[in-house]
């Protein structure tokens, strides 16, 4: 049914309003997803994983990017996502870079955009996950909070700002994620280089942890798919020297000719398994990896979790699969 509601009908919207109808039926359609999982027509998934101090109730989350300003977090969890991970989020609110923005590369199963973190702003986040956080289905979800530079900040302000995100967002968060590796924001991905790394894990972790005092608050970083294998092993290195929890892998790719931006999905699924093999034959047991790139099957998400990962997300795969695909991978996998 859904694969022909999406040929039919929601390919021939424009793919930002399409994503922003998908946000809103989360938000509005939790519900349906229960009630759907009472009568048996969605799979429950019993599979508990413990990874980063925390239990996964499965191993598929969402990655960042579907979920911008955290308004559909329980319907998403609802939906069959073990985890739910909302963002990019910057210190300050944002538009974004202007429109068109969001293409569907149809041939390649995949998305592509140039976005550049449009978003409502750590304090209006802040506010709407205190909001989620005080309410018993809210307070239950595995929630990742993505954080990334303002656009305006100059890369050497980057750690203050990421440290004000941090300490806006922390308090609400199962996890944290340092995110340097969008290619939609001017010269973000440079700052993937452990020089200027550092400084930022560095002031991100002690906002974190001053802003939450009665747990720690997981951090890992989340890196592209087109570093260089030695710069990859840089980066497993420096979290395993400062104490990161993880490493997320991988973003968008820029390794194509469809025009501006990052394509996400099946042109990322053999770097990724590249890279989260890498990293963990790099940092041993000793980081959890999240891997994510290219899940369209059961078959992609075992690939990974051979590769070395510990969790998996998905985006691209579940736009093109649907709403119910998640909680059946879950169970599949489980």
């Amino acid at each position: 049914m859904y694969r022909a509601l999406y040929d039919h009908v929601l390919s021939h919207v424009d793919a930002e309003r399409s994503h922003r109808i998908g946000v809103l039926g989360f938000k509005y359609g939790a519900w349906a997803f229960r009630a759907g999982r009472a009568v048996g027509m969605l799979p429950k998934v019993t599979t508990r994983v413990e990874a980063l101090g925390l239990t996964f109730p499965g191993r598929v989350g969402l990655a960042a990017g579907m979920d911008k300003n955290a308004e559909a977090v329980v319907g998403l969890a609802d939906s069959g996502f073990a985890f739910v991970e909302v963002g990019t989020v910057t210190a300050q609110g944002q538009p974004g870079n202007e429109k068109p923005r969001s293409w569907r590369e149809k041939d390649l199963r995949a998305l592509r955009n140039r976005m550049g973190f449009n978003n409502d702003g750590a304090d209006a986040v802040a506010e709407r996950l205190r909001r989620l956080r005080a309410s018993k289905r809210g307070s239950r979800v595995v929630l990742g909070v993505n954080i990334g530079k303002t656009k305006v900040t100059a890369p050497e302000d980057a750690a203050a700002d990421y440290a004000y995100s941090a300490t806006r967002l922390a308090p609400f968060a199962s996890y944290l994620v340092v995110n340097v590796s969008s290619p939609n924001t001017p010269g973000l991905r440079d700052l993937q280089s452990t020089e200027s790394l550092r400084p930022i894990l560095v002031a991100v972790r002690e906002a974190a942890d001053a802003a939450v005092t009665e747990r720690r608050v997981p951090l890992l970083v989340k890196i592209a798919p087109d570093l260089a294998d030695e710069d990859v092993d840089a980066v497993a290195d420096l979290a395993l020297e400062l104490g990161l929890d993880g490493i997320i892998a991988t973003n968008t790719t820029i390794a194509h000719d469809r025009g501006p931006g990052g394509v996400s999905g099946p042109p990322v699924r053999v770097r990724a398994v590249e890279v989260v093999t890498r990293l963990r034959e790099r940092a041993g047991e000793g980081l959890v990896i999240i891997g994510v790139g290219g899940i369209e099957s059961e078959a992609d998400a075992r690939a990974l979790l051979r590769a070395g990962a510990t969790l998996l997300q998905t985006y691209t795969g579940f736009v093109y699969q649907g709403p119910g695909w998640v909680a059946r991978l879950n169970a599949a996998i489980a």
